[in-house]
């Protein structure tokens, strides 16, 4: 840790993302993987619905019905990877220590990796559906850019629920 001291807000999200109480969710890299790919289709799921909502012709009031619904497990998913990670991105840097925030440095680092590879992929998607059709495909280009948008904000997260390691079990005799 830094020697900057820590307000009462950076305590309280320490004890937050400290937590034990959700340990089940997230125990192991098995369970991790799982919670990250649920988070990962609420996503998608939502992304889906909204753009429907937005697109469809009429009043799609459903849409949004069902969204609000699917929020509630997509904020636990979250909070499950958050755990998982003991808050890796998002405690403030002064609350991490040098190997948290060399950890969150790496996960950066491989997120931004891997958006540069799903941008690339959607410009190529829509570049290729354009010159088969003969016209640019307008009616998707925002939907297309707010899911992109929604994984660059999101892929870290998941990459960092995927590279936790599992905790010492207790008594191993590994320092922590």
């Amino acid at each position: 840790m830094t020697t900057t001291r820590l307000t009462r807000y950076d305590r309280s999200m320490m004890r937050l993302m400290n937590d034990h109480r959700g340990r089940p969710l997230y125990a192991t890299a098995a369970r991790r993987r799982l919670v990250v790919a649920a988070h990962l289709v609420l996503t998608v799921a939502i992304g889906g619905l909204m753009a429907y909502a937005c697109l469809a012709e009429g009043e799609p009031i459903w849409a949004f019905v069902v969204v609000a619904v699917l929020f509630l497990p997509w904020m636990v998913a979250t909070g499950a990877i958050n755990a998982a990670t003991r808050g890796l991105l998002e405690l403030r840097e002064r609350a991490l220590d040098e190997r948290q925030s060399a950890e969150r440095a790496r996960v950066q680092a491989r997120a931004h990796r891997a958006m540069t590879l799903l941008l690339a992929a959607t410009a190529a998607g829509l570049l290729v559906k354009g010159a088969a059709e003969g016209n640019v495909p307008t009616a998707y280009a925002a939907p297309v850019l707010i899911a992109v948008l929604v994984a660059h904000w999101l892929m870290p997260l998941w990459l960092a629920g995927l590279m936790a390691q599992d905790e010492p079990a207790e008594g191993d005799g590994r320092v922590a």
